[in-house]
């Protein structure tokens, strides 16, 4: 499995974006509690940072079309990079 950095850009729709926090919230627990997603939470000063394990870029692809917030539109970029973390709890 390959570890994954994701960075979220939000558009600036605060509302939809508050509106639609709770499922995104539900569905990156539930891709916690199935394995996929390793840690996410905001930057201080706006955007996001998600930690995936995935098979390929592919199965990660179809990880972030499946969130509420880009089927909601309020994800203005996103920047994925491969990780390969040697010190700490996802070192392989």
């Amino acid at each position: 499995m390959t570890v994954y950095a994701v960075e979220y850009t939000y558009t600036n729709d605060t509302e939809t974006r508050d509106r639609v926090r709770p499922e995104h919230r539900a569905y990156l627990r539930s891709r916690l509690e199935a394995g996929d997603l390793l840690a996410s939470g905001p930057f201080t000063e706006g955007g996001a940072l998600l930690l995936f394990s995935a098979a390929s870029r592919g199965a990660l692809d179809a990880l972030l079309a499946g969130d509420p917030f880009a089927s909601a539109g309020v994800i203005e970029s996103v920047v994925v990079r491969e990780w390969d973390p040697v010190i700490g709890p996802w070192a392989s």
